[in-house]
């Protein structure tokens, strides 16, 4: 059974892996025998490092995906780079907090851009490479705010309800294709992203309260479903939104 999670000979592009999420996950799918290209803005040295200690290529592509013109140029980078592409992982985002009545409309197009028209972007360029060959897997990155409203986040929480439609579109379209597009929604995990939110008291001990494991989820608890999604293991899984986040849901 341990064979279906084996990705030895797979290729990966996962997006926004200077640290966080996305470099754990990254570092997962290598541990599981994948080659990754990485892309980022800011330097992803570690998880380079990190992906070479396990013995597997790595290469980083610097790239602000907010930049939607050169992400054509990123997809020919990343397929000459490996000569395909198995696995995409959309997870580079970006969040700005302010009340709504506030919210500055650079602050919502920034969010739009890099967290939605940039994963369709990919996932509609990588994807035509992947119809081409029959198979692939894309994996999105959603949220708990895909499913709740948030406070003073309406650009990020827009974009995430946006992903999970995206995500289910895809699916019904490529799936007769040999493709997957799933997605991921961690629930409140202990990232940059959330620094603002652990740092005010009473948010952190409220959101904690309401977590049914009793702690903050980390970059770490990424690996194992990024790694079934990616594998042979989710095959016959098409437009699922898999969470977590330590049962929030749930309570």
């Amino acid at each position: 059974m341990t064979n279906r999670f084996d990705l030895s000979g797979k290729k990966a592009l996962v997006t926004g892996t200077s640290g966080g999420l996305g470099q754990a996950m990254a570092v997962g799918l290598a541990e599981a025998g994948a080659d990754v290209v990485l892309v980022s803005r800011s330097d992803s040295g570690e998880a380079v490092r990190a992906i070479k200690a396990v013995g597997r290529r790595a290469v980083h592509l610097a790239a602000d995906l907010g930049e939607l013109d050169g992400i054509g140029d990123v997809v020919r980078r990343a397929i000459e780079a490996f000569g395909a592409i198995d696995i995409l992982v959309n997870n580079a985002g970006i969040i700005r907090r302010t009340p709504a009545a506030d919210h500055a409309e650079r602050d919502w197009h920034d969010v739009i851009d890099v967290n939605l028209h940039a994963v369709f972007r990919l996932s509609q360029q990588i994807g035509r490479h992947m119809i081409e060959r029959g198979s692939g897997k894309i994996i999105n990155i959603a949220s708990m705010l895909s499913f709740q409203g948030g406070i003073n986040v309406p650009g990020y929480t827009a974009s995430k309800h946006a992903i999970t439609g995206l995500t289910k579109a895809l699916a019904n379209e490529w799936a007769g294709k040999g493709i997957q597009v799933n997605a991921i929604a961690p629930g409140y995990m202990a990232t940059d992203n959330t620094a603002a939110l652990r740092a005010d008291k009473a948010r952190h001990d409220s959101i904690l309260e309401r977590i049914p494991a009793g702690r903050w989820g980390t970059p770490e608890d990424m690996k194992g479903p990024v790694i079934f999604l990616a594998s042979a293991a989710s095959d016959y899984m098409n437009g699922h939104i898999l969470c977590v986040d330590g049962g929030w849901l749930a309570r």
